[in-house]
Order: C-alpha cells, then structure tokens, then sequence
C-alpha cells in the first residue's frame, strides 16, 4: 500500500482546509496517509497579533521522515508570487535527503492558496515543482479530468500545475465545492500515481 504525506503551511487555515482535501483523495484511491504541517517561524506575539490560525491539529513535520513516503503533496500560501518562506526554510533543510537521492523515483504534488485570482497561484506551483524535480521526484498536476477549474459561472482556483483556492484580500473566503473537489481530485492522482509505481 502507497504511504503518502501531505505537508503543508497554512497561515489562516485555507491551505490547512485544502491539505484534508488532498489527504481525503488520496485515502480514497487507498493510500495510507498523513498530514504534517511544517513550523511557524514566526514570533507567536506577531503571529497571534496578526490572527493565525495557531490551533492546527496536524503534527510538525520533520525532514527525516520525508523519506518514508511514496508521495509527498506539499501546500502553501502565496508569499508576493512565491513560495511562503515558512515552506522554503523547510525544504532548505533538505540537502542531505537531496545530496543522497533519498526522494528519487517518488511522486511529488503541489497546491496552493493566494489572495486573489492573479496573486501568483501558478508561480507558487511552479516553484514548489521546481523543488520536487531537484529532489528526482515524478510530478503530478492537476489535469482537466478535475472539469470544474474550467467554470466560468464563478471564480475559481485550479490549474494543471496543481490544486489551488483564492482566500480574498481579507481572507474571508473559504475554499468552494469546486476547490476542494480539485484538491481530492489531485490527492487521488497521487496516490494512484505511486501505487502504480511502487505497489
């Protein structure tokens, strides 16, 4: 049975509410899966100032265990077009998983959350795949088979990079039926994906 982990940073609980999507896709396709979050650097006085969703029920991940998966989906929010740096000091600590080939020939996924519907959604994506690819990892997108990121009858999030929501400038919004239809989607891909190649 294929071990996949779904790790992610979640700063208001929009990428926390797309990681379980993800997670829930995966289990169905009959995966054995967890949910890590990586830690918050920053200071909790700021952090709890500026209204984070500090009670997160996922553990810590850790870089160690990253090897013991068949896949790994990983999520964040945009950051300016980019990665947040709460992920990005997570993967930096990589480099002995990377200088060993320890995640080679294992499934790699990506999906995010930006304010708006052009804040940089498929920027973040290719950023996080660029990561998977120096780690030898096989991607996984998000295709049209998910047909519901081609409505015009609202915004929505998705791509064929990977499962995305948009949260309003003010965070309010919360992910749609559709969103987090594209996030099982993809979970169930993944895990299909690494069954296929390591049973």
């Amino acid at each position: 049975m294929a071990k996949v982990l779904v790790l992610y940073y979640s700063t208001y609980g929009h990428v926390e509410k797309m990681a379980e999507a993800v997670a829930e896709g995966a289990r169905i396709a009959g995966a054995t899966v967890d949910i890590r979050r990586v830690p918050e650097t920053v200071p909790t006085e700021i952090a709890r100032n500026n209204h984070f969703k500090l009670d997160q029920s996922a553990p810590l991940a850790t870089i160690a265990e990253l090897e013991n998966y068949d896949a790994i989906v990983i999520g964040t929010g945009t950051r300016f077009g980019r990665v947040s740096s709460q992920m990005a000091a997570f993967l930096d600590q990589a480099g002995g998983l990377w200088a060993r080939g320890a995640l080679h020939g294992k499934v790699g996924a990506a999906f995010t959350s930006t304010a708006t519907q052009h804040g940089g959604q498929e920027m973040t994506l290719f950023s996080l795949i660029a990561n998977l690819l120096h780690f030898g990892m096989v991607v996984v997108g998000l295709p049209y088979s998910h047909q519901g990121q081609m409505t015009l009858d609202e915004i929505v999030g998705g791509s064929p990079y990977g499962a995305t929501t948009i949260a309003g400038g003010d965070g309010s919004r919360q992910p749609s039926v559709i969103e987090l239809a594209g996030a099982r989607h993809q979970g169930e891909l993944v895990a299909n994906t690494a069954i296929a190649l390591h049973g």
